[in-house]
């Protein structure tokens, strides 16, 4: 649990956000792609989870933003990539959106999380996050994006957290260590896997006492 310092009369103090990360909001996010290569390969779904703080300074998801994303001309596809995440580009109910306006649409609510919790801007969590990235910055490379609210490098990885706490680095045997449910069936949806990763990260961030200055 999260250890705070004592005012006096007793009452907890909580860390705020704002001081948490040392000014960064946690913002989970996920990617679909077509590949590997996020030089080459397509951006296909993207989903961000921001991470909040209840009055106790327990960490919790947010609300998900999602979209799918119209592969960027010039961007590669791999079938292969396609038969893993189930995705299928012609889908009448996927509802693509052009790829800057699938960033506006996630960066948004980023950008107002941010604003809410006063802090600098965000910081990516993921698992195996520089895949997610990667992928990430080459698309606002591709639309000269102006407001990417996301720090261009650093990053939390969950890979890494998971491996610390649990001995467990795939997502799945991860969660799993942490207690939490979950779906195979539902696995390689940017949605499911942004907001497992999202609950992961809590999990284990909310066990470490938080800083207290």
């Amino acid at each position: 649990m999260n250890e705070h310092v004592q005012s006096p009369g007793n009452a907890p103090v909580v860390t705020p956000m704002s001081r948490r990360f040392r000014g960064y909001l946690p913002v989970v996010v996920d990617v679909e792609t077509g590949g590997f290569d996020w030089n080459r390969h397509a951006l296909l779904e993207i989903a961000v989870v921001p991470i909040e703080m209840d009055a106790n300074g327990l960490l919790f998801p947010g609300e998900t933003s999602s979209a799918h994303v119209v592969p960027a001309p010039g961007t590669d596809i791999d079938p292969k990539s396609l038969e893993v995440t189930g995705i299928v580009l012609d889908h009448p109910f996927r509802f693509a959106k052009e790829e800057k306006a699938a960033l506006d649409h996630v960066f948004a609510p980023v950008r107002a999380a941010v604003k809410k919790h006063g802090c600098q801007r965000a910081i990516l969590v993921g698992h195996n996050a520089h895949f997610d990235l990667n992928f990430l910055n080459a698309a606002v490379a591709r639309t000269a994006h102006k407001r990417n609210p996301f720090h261009p490098f650093s990053v939390f990885d969950t890979v890494t957290l998971a491996g610390v706490a649990y001995g467990q680095t795939v997502l799945a045997r991860a969660a799993q260590a942490a207690g939490l449910d979950w779906n195979a069936a539902d696995a390689h949806s940017a949605v499911y896997d942004t907001e497992q990763t999202a609950r992961l990260f809590c999990k284990i961030a909310n066990a470490w006492p938080a800083p207290t200055i």
